[in-house]
Parts: structure tokens; C-alpha cells; sequence
């Protein structure tokens, strides 16, 4: 019996198997340090073998793509001047199979057959944190949090988020009925309960502007694409005008103190004045990919000591950009933080220059909660982690052309003979 390939490979034509593989990768990045070495190569195994079926689907044209290996070069590079090149060679080859596999699913995999799998996965997830889960007493606030199976309560209400999120996009901007209606309202309650017992604040507040923005972005549809950049130009700098205003006047006080924070945001504040400060030590190079937080060194060890880390690891500076320039300098966090804001920018730009474009839809909403939660953790920094592989998943399909239904309409019209000439552009509003 054969099967064939587009089973497997072809966007679309692949949806249980993709489904399947983006279900179980969610799982292995949740719990990978729980089940060890066999879940990565079941990461792997989901992935990898579909460039031996078809090579040239699956990897497409890497021309086009050099732009998204530039950070993950630069961390294989660090090996050079790394204060500990085995770990930084150890992680660095991790990180850079990790893009790999990210960008075989980019292209293996259409928008709904991700939000499908997102949906299973973060069920998968949060029903077995609940199941085996316990709650956790951190001693910098004094309160008891609920952190699932995981060893932090923001990276549980990191998956509450993207379980709200994805159920929010399927049903509302894909379209998703009957099984999938209630398998997203189903994760949807699952990961609000979830996100309410971490008692995460970052995960509240960016669950709730991205919701917020995706509803914006809805009622803008029914503009012309011109129409829709004038409106977007001018409701970004009212948006970053109040985002100022509210800063001076205290509002920012106001939203953490509604969430039993203080101004330090639980030592985070402590923590970016010595992450900066050991980033000035090595400003341009870094001390070397994720050699910083290395079991003996003086530095860690007394941070470890400070904020009650007693298993000596898993820790970093909850910030992504100082936590890159602590590791891989002023180029590395410069190399990140272009192909971030080039997803972001990128996606926008499809979004409000196409007559619909959902997937870039999906995606900007996904680009736009991994940029605001950039500030406060380093989601797409470490390898097999669901944020850097949505980051990579998101930025790539950047490079893949897209076709508006209008010219989708065009190139089927030109199969029949005798098709009259028509001014696209002119029907598209572009």
C-alpha cells in the first residue's frame, strides 16, 4: 500500500498529520526536561524525514531565507570566543536544527492546519499540567501560584495565552465550526482557568492587548487596503502618544498594582540593572551563547542565591535583549531583534495591503505577543521552545509568495482561452 506524499508534505492536503506533529512538538517543548533526550528526537523525527520525501517542497528556495539564520549563525560562531565553547557548542547546533525543523513546518503546514494544532497541543499541555500539576510558593512576592507541571508559572500562562489565542483565531478570523468550534471553546476555558491560577500578570496583560488588537483588526476589513494604512498610521501614533502620556501620569503603577505588583515588577527591575551591567563587560561578542548562567561561576551563583533558585538553573534575566547582549553582544541582539520586528512589520504590511489575507492575520497577532512578551521573558531565545519556534514559523512564511484571492482568480481565468484583458490592480483597490 502506498501513501502518498502529499499526506505529509503539501499545505493543506496534510492537515491530520500536521495537526499531529504541531500537537505533539507543543508537547515536547513543554515538558522535554521532564521526559528527556527521547522527546527531542521525537521532535526530530516529526519533522526531519519529511526533506527525505520531498526535498523540494519542504525546503523550498534557502536564498530567500538566509535572513532568518543570521542569529543562529552568530550563536554558532560565539564557540569561538565563548567562556565555555562546549555549552555554547552544545546549544548552538540545538538552536540551529531547532530553526530547521521550525521552517520545515513553515512551509509544510498552511495557517489552519497550525491553529489546529496549537489548539490540540496547548489542551494536551495544560490538561496534563492539571492533572499532575502543583502550586509553587514564591518567596520574592509571598504568594502561592499555580505552575502546572512546568517549574514557573509564566511559562504555564505562556501557554494559557496561546491556547486563548489560537481558539480565538480559529474561530473568528478562520472560520473553524462544528468539531473545531468546540475544541476552541473547550481550550479556550481550559487555558483561562490555567492563565487565572498561574496568576501571571505578563501572560494576562499580553493575552489580553493581543485579543484586543486581533478585534480591532477585524473591523478594519471592511476598508480598502488605502484606506486601511491611513487609519493604522493614525490609530499607532495615538496608541504611542497615550502609551507615553500614561507612563508620566502613573498609569503603568495602576495596571501592576492591580495585579498585587509594585513598581520593580518582582525584581525584575534588580535583575536588568545586572544584566546590563554584565553585558558592558562584553559589549560587542557576548561571553558566548547561554554560557552566562553556568553552574560555578560567581555571577550566576549569587543571582541563583538572591532570588532563591536552589536548583541552579533555568534561570535568566527576563528580558530578552539584555539577555542576548549578556550572551552574543550588541551584534547578536541586533541580528534577533531585526528578523522580530521584520515578522511584525512584515505581517502587518500583507494585512492591511491584501483584500484578506488571513494567515498574515493569524500570524500578526502571534508575532505581536512574542514582541510585547520580548520585553519581559526570552521566549525566542532557547531552543525547543514553543516561542522560538512560532517566532521562526512566523517570520519565515515571510518568505514564501503570497497570492490575494484576486490574483488566485486571475491565474485559474488564464487556463481558458479567449480570457478578456482586466485591471486587477484597479478591482483591488492597489
Amino acid at each position: 500500500m502506498r501513501i502518498a506524499k502529499s499526506v505529509f508534505v503539501r499545505p493543506g492536503s496534510n492537515a491530520t498529520y500536521g495537526m499531529v506533529a504541531v500537537a505533539l512538538s507543543f508537547f515536547v517543548f513543554a515538558y522535554s526536561s521532564r521526559f528527556g533526550q527521547a522527546s527531542i528526537l521525537l521532535y526530530y523525527i516529526l519533522w526531519f524525514p519529511l526533506v527525505l520525501m520531498d526535498y523540494r517542497t519542504v525546503l523550498g528556495s534557502y536564498q530567500k531565507q538566509l535572513w532568518l539564520f543570521a542569529f543562529g549563525v552568530f550563536t554558532c560562531l560565539s564557540i569561538f570566543w565563548s567562556v565555555v565553547p562546549s555549552v555554547t557548542a552544545r546549544a548552538a547546533i540545538q538552536y540551529m536544527t531547532h530553526i530547521f525543523c521550525a521552517l520545515i513546518a513553515m512551509r509544510a503546514l498552511d495557517i489552519r492546519t497550525l491553529a489546529r494544532g496549537a489548539i490540540a497541543g496547548t489542551g494536551i499541555v495544560l490538561i496534563y499540567s492539571i492533572l499532575f500539576g502543583y502550586y509553587a510558593y514564591d518567596p520574592i512576592d509571598g504568594t502561592y501560584s499555580f505552575v502546572g507541571a512546568f517549574d514557573s508559572k509564566n511559562q504555564l500562562g505562556f501557554y494559557a495565552s496561546l491556547g486563548i489565542y489560537f481558539a480565538f483565531a480559529a474561530v473568528f478570523v478562520l472560520g473553524e465550526r462544528r468539531i473545531w468550534l468546540l475544541g476552541g471553546g473547550i481550550a479556550g476555558l481550559l487555558s483561562a482557568y490555567c492563565l487565572l491560577a498561574s496568576q501571571s500578570a505578563t501572560s494576562v496583560l499580553t493575552t489580553g492587548l493581543v485579543v484586543m488588537l486581533c478585534i480591532s483588526l477585524r473591523l478594519i476589513l471592511f476598508l480598502s487596503p488605502k484606506q486601511r494604512k491611513k487609519l493604522f498610521a493614525t490609530v499607532a501614533i495615538s496608541g504611542v502618544i497615550l502609551a507615553v502620556a500614561g507612563v508620566y501620569l502613573g498609569a503603568v503603577d495602576l495596571v501592576l498594582g492591580a495585579f498585587g505588583k509594585d513598581s520593580t515588577l518582582t525584581g525584575r527591575t534588580y535583575l536588568w540593572q545586572q544584566g546590563i551591567a554584565a553585558a558592558t563587560r562584553n559589549p560587542f561578542f557576548g561571553v558566548g551563547y547561554q554560557a552566562y548562567w553556568v553552574q560555578g561561576f560567581s555571577e550566576p551563583e549569587r543571582l541563583w542565591q538572591e532570588f532563591y533558585i536552589a536548583s541552579r538553573a533555568g534561570f535568566h534575566f527576563h528580558n530578552t535583549y539584555i539577555e542576548t547582549t549578556v550572551e552574543t553582544g550588541l551584534i547578536g541582539v541586533f541580528l534577533l531583534a531585526s528578523i522580530l520586528l521584520t515578522a511584525f512589520v512584515g505581517h502587518i504590511n500583507r494585512f492591511l495591503s491584501d483584500v484578506r489575507n488571513d494567515e498574515s492575520y493569524v500570524l500578526l497577532g502571534v508575532a505581536t505577543l512574542l514582541l510585547i512578551r520580548s520585553f519581559v521573558e526570552i521566549d525566542i531565545l532557547n531552543p525547543y521552545h514553543v516561542g522560538s519556534f512560532l517566532f521562526y514559523f512566523t517570520a519565515g512564511k515571510l518568505s514564501m509568495r503570497m497570492r490575494t484571492p484576486a490574483k488566485a482568480a486571475l491565474t485559474a481565468s488564464e487556463r481558458t482561452p479567449f480570457t478578456p484583458t482586466v485591471n486587477w490592480e484597479a478591482r483591488t483597490g492597489r
